[in-house]
Parts: C-alpha cells; sequence; structure tokens
C-alpha cells in the first residue's frame, strides 16, 4: 500500500480526498485558498484534474457535443472544459505550495500528455475518473509508472470494471482502490447501492472506497459502514456563491462537519474481528447468576427451593444450576448469598 495513504488508514481508518476540481472558477489564487481550507480542515490529500478541452474532447456545435441537461447544461463540451480546466502551467506552483502547507497533491490524468506531465512533478498516485474507465490506453499509460492507483466505478459495469482493474494490473499497477461512485450530479439517495462496495470488496480483494457526489450527509456514514476506506467529495470556499461543483460541494466548515462523521462511524465500525469494549465490564455485574434463596445446610442436597438464577451477577453462572440440583452443598450457605465459584472444583462440576 502507498506509504502516504497505509500510515493513515493504519492510525484513523480512513483517507479523505479533498477534490478541487473546476471549483477555483478558472482563478490560480481561488485553487491556492482551495487548497488552504482542504488543509486548515485536516484533509488528508487535495486533487485536482489535468486536462485541456483539446485533449478530452473536440471544439465542435454538433449536437453530440451538447449538453441539454443538468448542471452543466447549454454549453458544449469543450467550452464546459475551456472554463473548468486547471491550467496545465499552473499544476507545479499549486504541487508546491501543497506541499509547503503539508498537504499531500495529486490529480486525475484524463489523456497520455497528462500523466507526463504529472510525472515531472512527481504525482505521488494517480486517480482514474469514472468516465475514463473505458480509456483502457490511458489506464495502460498510468500503470506503467507502477504508482498506486485510485479509480472510480460510476457507471461502469462488472466486466466494464474487470476491464480496467486488469489492464492496469497486467501493465504494473500492484496497488489499486476501487471507488464505488455514482456519476450524477448531485446524487440522489435512491441512486445508490452500497451493497456495492462489499461486492467491489470481495471480487477484487482490494480496498475500496468512496466517491461521493450526494448532498446527504448519511449516505457517507453507511458507505463507510459497508467497508468503505477512502473517502473522495468535492469541496468549495465558506461563502463561494459560483462554482461549476458548487451543488455538490462541500463549502468551507462543512467539511469538517463531513469529517466528523466519517470519523465517528469509523470509530464505530470498529475492529476486524469480534470485540468487546472493556466499558461494558462494569454492567456484567447486572447480569443473573445463581443465589440463595433460603438457608442452605452444609449437606443439604440443591433444590428450586433454595437456589434460583437472579440478578445480579456476583455467582456462579447460570449454565451450572441444572448440575446443581443433582449436588449437595459443601457447605453452609446463608439467604441472599452467591453460589462462589470454588464450588465448582468443591463438587466436580
Amino acid at each position: 500500500m502507498n506509504e502516504i495513504i497505509y500510515k493513515s488508514l493504519k492510525e484513523k481508518k480512513y483517507f479523505f480526498i479533498a477534490e478541487i476540481s473546476a471549483n477555483h472558477n478558472g482563478s490560480f489564487i481561488q485553487a491556492k485558498n482551495l487548497i488552504k481550507i482542504a488543509k486548515k480542515y485536516n484533509a488528508d490529500a487535495v486533487k485536482f484534474q489535468t486536462y485541456t478541452p483539446d485533449t478530452i474532447t473536440l471544439q465542435s456545435n454538433n449536437k453530440d457535443f451538447r449538453i441539454e441537461s443538468g448542471l452543466w447544461r447549454g454549453n458544449t463540451l469543450w467550452n464546459l472544459y475551456k472554463k473548468t480546466q486547471t491550467p496545465f502551467e499552473w499544476h507545479k506552483k499549486l504541487f508546491d505550495y501543497a506541499k509547503k502547507l503539508k498537504i499531500t497533491c495529486f490529480s486525475t490524468p484524463f489523456d497520455e500528455t497528462a500523466v507526463d506531465l504529472l510525472e515531472t512533478l512527481d504525482c505521488p498516485f494517480y486517480k482514474v475518473a469514472s468516465f475514463e474507465i473505458n480509456h483502457i490506453p490511458l489506464i495502460k499509460k498510468i500503470a506503467k509508472t507502477k504508482k498506486l492507483i485510485i479509480m472510480s466505478t460510476g457507471m461502469a459495469n462488472l466486466n466494464e470494471i474487470d476491464l480496467a482493474y486488469k489492464t492496469a494490473r497486467n501493465n504494473g499497477a500492484k496497488e489499486i482502490i476501487l471507488l464505488y461512485c455514482v456519476s450524477n450530479y448531485p446524487s440522489k439517495v435512491s441512486d445508490f447501492n452500497l451493497n456495492n462496495i462489499r461486492i467491489l470488496k470481495d471480487r477484487y480483494k482490494c480496498k475500496v472506497g468512496f466517491s461521493d457526489h450526494s448532498t446527504d450527509n448519511k449516505v457517507v456514514a453507511a458507505a463507510i459502514a459497508a467497508g468503505a476506506v477512502v473517502i473522495e467529495k468535492h469541496i468549495a470556499l465558506e461563502r463561494q456563491k459560483k462554482s461549476f461543483d458548487g451543488a455538490f460541494s462541500l463549502k468551507g466548515k462543512k467539511i469538517s462537519d463531513y469529517l466528523k462523521i466519517i470519523k465517528e462511524t469509523s470509530l464505530m465500525m470498529g475492529k476486524e474481528y469480534f470485540f468487546r469494549n472493556k466499558s461494558e465490564n462494569n454492567s456484567k455485574k447486572y447480569r443473573r447468576s445463581i443465589y440463595a434463596i433460603s438457608d442452605i445446610k452444609k449437606g443439604e442436597k440443591f433444590s428450586k427451593k433454595n437456589i434460583k438464577v437472579v440478578r445480579p451477577g456476583f455467582g456462579l453462572e447460570p449454565v451450572y444450576f441444572d448440575k446443581l440440583l443433582t449436588r449437595n452443598s459443601p457447605y453452609l450457605i446463608k439467604y441472599s448469598d452467591p453460589l462462589r465459584k470454588k464450588i465448582i472444583k468443591k463438587l466436580k462440576l
């Protein structure tokens, strides 16, 4: 496992990625400010998206290239990506700024030239976007870096995920984390099938996470309960009104609220083996155990008239009750006294 992610999972059981995407609105200063708030609210990493409009689509007004519904309707693909790109020339400065703030920075490359750029910046690991999971040449290119790949699976069926996963493995990727994702913006609660997290975990025997485009924090809590350990969520500035991804982004202090839910749910999920906290031990005294309900003389036979299973739990465990009914008391036991554990050895129960 990548050292950065492994350390986080070992220490706190989750790794939180603050996705900046297009919320910089074409402003380099705003991009830096987004890194700053990610650090302020204790994100484990910030992520950008690396493309130009020309590397992701064609400049065309053909109806195939027009967006006619959803958050970005009215744009052509080329115009949308022109507005939302993180220019290549910003990347080094942004990576350097993140390093200065001591927060991990990485990106989603959308073509081979983006991988080449990110390699010069020593990008620690890579994300494959849901919309690129069928871009097999790109997955091959990323895999050849031999770095960890975080692969989002929105829209993909199992055959498509199989092919992408196998391609990455066969071309050098030793570590892959799959993210369950619903590629609706924003996603409704009814869109999710969080059992997919367990299914992905069982099928691919790898770490599985969750890329969250919902507006309901209960969804991320349920995702963690289902087994997600890497969480990705878009962020925006506190009072940011204009943003391409604002409808499903966490703004300012909301990042802290979201992380609190992640932290608390992760803690509640606990260990990978059956475990009881020591805090419960004090309550054991209110369990049932065997007590005398009358004075019992030495040599007197135990019966339902002189012993009973009652609360509290300071006496012999109830499992011995039926066995005692065939035996005689080895010593005097007074009314309301517990039958002590030493009687087990005395009577060879």
